[in-house]
C-alpha cells in the first residue's frame, strides 16, 4: 500500500491519501481523544504526540497537529505507519456502522439552493485542501449563512478569506438572499 501525502493550506495540517475510499458516506471529524474513541484509526492518530485533530474525507485523512509541537518531518512516518496499518488489518473505520442522524426537516427552498450549491461546487473544492464545510444555519430576515469548516481547514489562516472572498461570493451570486457568511466556531 502506498499513501500520498499533500501539504494543506493550513501548515499545521497534512493530508494522507491511501488510495482508496476512506469515509464514503461522509466526512468525519475528531477533535479529541474521546471523540476518537468512535474510531479505531482515529483513535490511534490521536496516540501520536502532538496530534489535535483526525479528519475522514471521502478518499483522504487530514491529520492537525499541535501549532507549538513536532514538525511533519517528525511525525509523517509514525501517521503512515498508523495509517497503513489500519487498512492492512481490515478492521472497520468506525466501530459502530449505525450513525445516528436526526431526520433532517423539510428545508425551505433557499436552504435547499444553498445545500445543493455547497455540495457540487463548495465542498469539492474545500475537500482538494483536505477540509469540508458544513451548513449550519440561514437566518432568511437578516440573510445570513453561518457555515461549520472542518478538517484542515478549521482554524486555517487563510479560512476567513476562503469564506469571504470564495464561499460568500459565490454564495451572493447564486443565491441574492444570502447577504453574507459568517464561520461557525
Amino acid at each position: 500500500m502506498f499513501i500520498q501525502t499533500e501539504p494543506t493550506p493550513n501548515p499545521n495540517a497534512l493530508k494522507f491519501l491511501p488510495g482508496r475510499d476512506v469515509a464514503p458516506g461522509g466526512s468525519r471529524e475528531f477533535l479529541s481523544i474521546d471523540q476518537a474513541t468512535a474510531s479505531p484509526l482515529a483513535e490511534a492518530l490521536f496516540q501520536i504526540e502532538d496530534v489535535t485533530g483526525v479528519f475522514f474525507g471521502g478518499d483522504h485523512i487530514s491529520v492537525t497537529r499541535a501549532g507549538h509541537g513536532r514538525d511533519w518531518s517528525e511525525m509523517k512516518p509514525e501517521i503512515l505507519s498508523v495509517i497503513m496499518d489500519h487498512f492492512v488489518s481490515g478492521v472497520p473505520l468506525m466501530r459502530d456502522s449505525a450513525d445516528a442522524v436526526d431526520p433532517a426537516e423539510e428545508d425551505s427552498d433557499i436552504v435547499a439552493e444553498i445545500k445543493s450549491l455547497l455540495d457540487s461546487r463548495i465542498r469539492p473544492a474545500v475537500a482538494q485542501d483536505g477540509g469540508d464545510i458544513l451548513f449550519d444555519a440561514f437566518d432568511e430576515e437578516s440573510g445570513v449563512l453561518r457555515l461549520r469548516m472542518r478538517g484542515a481547514c478549521a482554524g486555517c489562516p487563510s479560512s476567513a478569506m476562503t469564506l469571504k472572498a470564495g464561499v460568500e461570493q459565490m454564495m451572493r451570486h447564486y443565491v441574492p438572499e444570502v447577504t453574507s457568511v459568517e464561520q461557525v466556531i
